[in-house]
C-alpha cells in the first residue's frame, strides 16, 4: 500500500535523491582517491575535531552509524595509513582515533574531488534556491 502523505512523498524523494547523490560522490572519491563517501566523512569529522582526534563512539554519533560498523571502517582506513589510534594517557579504556599527515593530504584532495563533483550534480540549484534547501534540511 503506497502512502498518501505528502510528508511520506517527501521522505521517499529525499531518501532516493540523498542515495542518488550518494553513490554518484561514493564513486567519484573511489575512483580517484580509493575511499567512500563515509571514508571521506570521518576524515572531515577528524579534521573538525580538536587535535584532530575523537572517539570511535563520537565518529558514530556524527555518521548516524553504529560503534562496531565504525571499527570495521576504520581498520583498513588505519592500515593504509589514513588514521591511527592513540590510547588516552588518563584512561587506557578509551582510545582515539587520529587523523594522520597522509589523512589530511588525501582528505585535502578528495575535497576538491567532492566540491566538484557536487557543484556537477546540483548545477541546476541556484543559490537562493540551494541555500532555502540547506534550511529546510537543516529544519529536520
Amino acid at each position: 500500500m503506497e502512502s498518501k502523505s505528502k510528508y511520506g512523498a517527501i521522505s521517499k524523494s529525499l531518501w532516493l535523491n540523498s542515495a542518488i547523490i550518494s553513490k554518484h560522490l561514493d564513486n567519484s572519491l573511489g575512483a580517484i582517491h580509493g575511499i567512500g563517501l563515509t571514508e571521506y566523512m570521518v576524515l572531515l569529522n577528524l579534521m573538525k575535531a580538536p587535535n584532530h582526534a575523537l572517539r570511535r563512539i563520537d565518529i558514530a554519533e556524527a555518521l548516524a552509524r553504529t560503534a562496531s560498523g565504525i571499527t570495521r571502517m576504520l581498520m583498513p582506513m588505519e592500515k593504509i595509513g589514513l588514521v591511527t589510534k592513540e590510547t588516552n594517557e588518563r584512561d587506557a579504556r578509551v582510545s582515539l582515533v587520529k587523523i594522520t599527515a597522509a589523512g589530511e593530504e588525501l582528505f585535502r584532495n578528495a575535497s576538491v574531488t567532492l566540491d566538484a563533483k557536487s557543484e556537477s550534480l546540483l548545477k541546476n540549484i541556484d543559490n537562493k534556491s540551494a541555500d532555502k534547501l540547506l534550511v529546510l534540511l537543516q529544519a529536520i
